[in-house]
């Protein structure tokens, strides 16, 4: 991610912030968590370049931990070019300020396109559906990711 595109996603997020986030479908947000959770998603695989926590500059906290769904595995593994993640792909965030969890956000890809669910660290949604921040933020990442790319 470039700085000035970091900057930005840093200022829309803080806006956001500010005001009440952007809960648009608190039950599917909340059914989504208690899915990955039920999965185990902390055992899924490490997203390239993320096989240990590490810090960053995005709107995730100070250090993120990153995982994939086997599905997103699956691709990488296969590394035969392709323009975007399959239906089916999951990718989960645990933001952290020092060594306590900030954040949990998720991004599913479904049929319609993606969804984003951005949870407080009670597990409580904050953002769902398909916010702005999320979408204006993740529109110059390789289908909508930004941590890593498309193989």
């Amino acid at each position: 991610m470039s700085p000035a595109t970091a900057l930005g996603c840093l200022l829309a997020c803080l806006l956001l912030v500010a005001g009440c986030g952007d809960n648009q479908d608190d039950a599917g947000a909340r059914a989504l968590l208690q899915k990955i959770r039920a999965d185990g998603y902390t055992t899924w695989d490490r997203a390239p370049g993320y096989e240990e926590r590490r810090p960053t500059n995005a709107p995730h906290s100070e250090a993120v931990d990153i995982y994939v769904n086997d599905r997103v595995a699956e691709v990488l593994a296969l590394g035969e070019p392709t323009t975007s993640w399959p239906v089916g792909s999951i990718i989960a965030k645990d933001g952290f300020d020092g060594s306590k969890l900030e954040i949990i956000a998720v991004m599913e890809k479904r049929a319609d396109g993606w969804y984003w669910a951005e949870y407080d660290d009670d597990g409580d949604p904050d953002y769902s559906g398909r916010p702005e921040t999320c979408t204006d933020c993740h529109r110059s990442g390789s289908d909508y990711v930004l941590a890593f790319g498309l193989p």
